[in-house]
């Protein structure tokens, strides 16, 4: 895998027709990906299991923008949103869920499934159902939308990401998918090779759905400038890493 500190301030200019899937993109992060992949010129299909709510969103955003109806926990969803995007040459896997429960002793089994089937199983799922589009694409981009409480080494210590001390060991459901999130994006960058890319990014607290009650995060813009920066790299740009929003290297 290539190796570098940071993303490259400037990204590759895509070509007329590139074409993108945001997953989960009827708000927050996705919806924010979305505008900013738009202004470089791409067209958009974007991703929401409810498509009422794609529908509006797609409105919002102009007519270069698409609703797609996309339930990533639902194989028989996921096969009918690749049948009718077709071409593609960017995906975004944004959408995710955070069930709730804290450290081991007050989780339930079922906020654990349900945060796998989504961050983790539905990931995968999209990914292999639209890997056929992605491999006709000349310069094909997943960029897999992660957290920095899912870093192993960060969970270890003292980190820039979150209060370590306040909050070891909570978070199991939704902090463990996304340290799975990272070690499937790591795998998915080996067995595709180097004219993928793939990486993932860990955005940092946001103001989103995600987080609804919480008054504390940052402007879900500020990280959807990441995710775009990975989804338009040059040809000989990283893959297999997971990245900061603010474009530096982030660790395992």
């Amino acid at each position: 895998m290539e190796q570098t500190d940071r993303l490259a301030a400037e990204s590759r200019s895509p070509e007329p027709g590139t074409v993108a899937l945001v997953t989960g993109a009827n708000s927050g992060i996705g919806f924010a990906v979305a505008r900013q992949l738009l202004e470089h010129g791409v067209t958009v299909w974007i991703g929401s299991r409810d498509l009422a709510n794609g529908e509006r969103a797609a409105s919002d955003l102009g007519p270069a923008a698409h609703a797609v109806q996309l339930d990533v926990t639902d194989p028989s969803s996921v096969a009918a949103a690749a049948a009718t995007v077709g071409r593609l040459d960017i995906l975004v896997n944004n959408a995710g869920v955070n069930p709730g429960g804290e450290d081991i002793t007050a989780t339930s089994l079922e906020q654990l499934r349900a945060a796998y089937e989504t961050n983790v199983f539905g990931l995968i799922g999209v990914t292999q159902g639209f890997l056929p589009a992605l491999r006709r694409s000349t310069h094909p981009r997943i960029v897999n939308v992660s957290s920095g409480t899912g870093s192993l080494a960060w969970n270890s210590g003292p980190n820039p990401q979150f209060d370590w001390e306040r909050v070891q060991g909570g978070g199991l459901a939704y902090r463990s998918s996304k340290t799975a999130v990272n070690a499937v994006t790591l795998l998915t960058a080996q067995a595709l090779g180097s004219a993928f890319k793939v990486n993932a990014l860990a955005p940092g607290l946001r103001r989103t759905n995600l987080v609804a009650g919480m008054t504390v995060g940052g402007d879900p813009t500020e990280a959807a400038t990441g995710v775009v920066r990975l989804a338009l790299l040059p040809d000989d740009g990283p893959t297999g890493a997971l990245w900061s929003w603010d474009g530096t290297r982030a660790p395992w």
